[in-house]
């Protein structure tokens, strides 16, 4: 999978990605949560820059999160998740050999509990979105601060999303409906290239209950857990029921995977959103 380098009409959601990066642990709690509220994440780091992956292993060691391991390629990345089977994986998105999204579409293949959030220099809501489609679960900057990364880490690995899901929602319509190019990669209407993305699975619907696939509509319209009892008239705890066995029966790790996969089975269409 080529990476094509930014260009300056690459389309960007209002904000920037640390923007919307406050706005999803501020949605999920996690942002100045204690860091022993859960166990701390085995993390494996994969990117081509050495200060790079120094730099983060020392922000994450200093706030008690095990660094079980270091590489500078996509192809090494999956060999050492492979062997060291971390919890979670700081992705480059751009490295010599094999991709970052190709890396991780691998990793996440092979162990589906793995979280990977994936690194980039560039603020483009393409590589956002190319992330999630591969099954990513959250984004960063390189130039994210240490307390963000922490709390990154610690909330990637008890299962959620580094996007707010009404933001993911906003990202899955700009990108989810795009005709590709003549070589698949581009805009079929603008030429603008962009990374080729793996497709979500598109799993059996089926095998959901009528009250679950309204609840996995509703989550693909970017509705909260709050939002969700108070549409369906059903309480949290209820709605964090039917959530759990949407994800189980559809091997989904988190609401932002979930979001993408309303969109590509269909389920949810660009401008039924808000209905």
């Amino acid at each position: 999978m080529t990476i094509p380098e930014p260009t300056a009409t690459d389309a960007r959601l209002p904000g920037t990605t640390a923007d919307r990066q406050r706005a999803a642990l501020a949605w999920s709690g996690a942002e100045g949560a204690p860091a022993d509220t859960e166990p701390a994440p085995r993390v494996l780091i994969a990117d081509d820059q050495t200060l790079v992956r120094t730099g983060f292993r020392m922000i994450l060691t200093a706030r008690g999160i095990d660094v079980v391991g270091e590489v500078s390629d996509g192809a090494e990345a999956v060999a050492a998740a492979r062997l060291l089977r971390p919890d979670v994986i700081l992705m480059d998105i751009r490295m010599p050999n094999m991709d970052g999204l190709e890396a991780a579409r691998q990793v996440l293949e092979e162990n589906p509990d793995c979280r990977v959030i994936m690194l980039t220099t560039f603020d483009l809501d393409r590589y956002v979105y190319a992330a999630l489609a591969v099954g990513a679960s959250g984004f960063l900057l390189k130039d994210v601060t240490a307390a963000h990364l922490a709390a990154a880490v610690r909330l990637v690995n008890t299962g959620d999303a580094l996007l707010a899901p009404s933001i993911t929602r906003r990202l899955v319509e700009r990108f989810a409906t795009e005709k590709p190019g003549p070589d698949g990669g581009g805009n079929g209407r603008t030429g603008e290239q962009r990374p080729a993305r793996a497709p979500a699975v598109h799993r059996d619907l089926t095998v959901l209950t009528p009250r679950e696939l309204e609840v996995l509509t509703l989550m693909g319209r970017g509705r909260s857990n709050t939002e969700l009892a108070r549409e369906l008239t059903l309480s949290e705890a209820t709605v964090k029921t039917h959530v759990a066995r949407i994800f189980a029966k559809l091997t989904l790790r988190d609401r932002a995977q979930a979001v993408v996969l309303a969109y590509e089975t269909g389920l949810v269409s660009p401008g039924d959103s808000e209905a």
